[in-house]
Formats: structure tokens, sequence, C-alpha cells
């Protein structure tokens, strides 16, 4: 059985159809506000004299998104690495993150033979050799 949610906003001031939120702020609080088009355009005539002669105080100026995020994959190109790379005998967790050189190399499976390798580092044991104790001598 298909399901459509349909998401209304409706004019916080008089009920009707809102065509924006608008957040603002007063006193160290913020708040949000739906409103139609005419009452959107009330509320900044009426806060636009005392935006002028205000200072902005901190905080962003628009809300943008983290410069250090990457675009996420969804649940399906997830499964899809994860099965690729098992059959090319990559070792990966059935969840958790992926490794970035198995996400490479799934991403360019196509133009090269590509495999990670990791070896294991060689352990190398050495025996040191023992100290002699000094004697004491009288003095």
């Amino acid at each position: 059985m298909a399901q459509v949610t349909e998401v209304k906003l409706v004019d916080d001031l008089d009920g009707g159809d809102a065509a924006e939120s608008i957040g603002f702020g007063l006193d160290g609080r913020t708040y949000e506000i739906d409103l139609s088009e005419t009452h959107a355009a009330e509320l900044r005539a009426a806060l636009a004299p005392f935006v002028a002669a205000a200072r902005r105080a901190g905080g962003r100026s628009a809300t943008r998104p983290n410069a250090g995020a990457r675009p996420t994959r969804g649940r399906e190109e997830t499964a899809a690495i994860r099965e690729w790379a098992t059959a090319n005998g990559h070792e990966v967790s059935t969840r958790g993150r992926i490794p970035s050189a198995v996400i490479e190399a799934y991403q360019t499976r196509g133009s090269a033979p590509a495999r990670v390798v990791v070896e294991e580092p060689e352990v190398v044991t050495e025996v040191a050799p023992k100290r002699r104790t000094r004697k004491k001598t009288a003095a």
C-alpha cells in the first residue's frame, strides 16, 4: 500500500496558507513563524527601522553546509559497495564506516583493476644485551 504524507504550511496569524517560515530573535530567544506573503511583508516592514538602526551580533547570515561534510550514501549504494568489496577480496564490516580506499576502488572499478592490499607489518624482535652493574668502590 502506498502512502503519501503532505506537509502544509499554515499562516500562524490567520490560519490561511503560509508561503514561508521566518526566523527571528528578540531578547536572547529565537522564534520561527509561518506566514503568508502578505504577513511576511508586513513583518519585514515593521522590523525594517529597527534592523536598520541595529548592529549584527554574531551568528551566521545564512545556514551553510558544513565545509567538512561529505555527501552521504544511501543504503542501496553502501550495500552495493560492501557486496562488491567482499566479492573482490576486500575486508569490510557489515556495519559502520567503509574505508575510503575501498570506496575509491569501487568508484574506479571500471577504469582499472584496483585492489587494496593491506600488508602486515614485519615484526622484528631483538634481544638487548644485558647491562652489567658496576661495582661500587670506596672513595
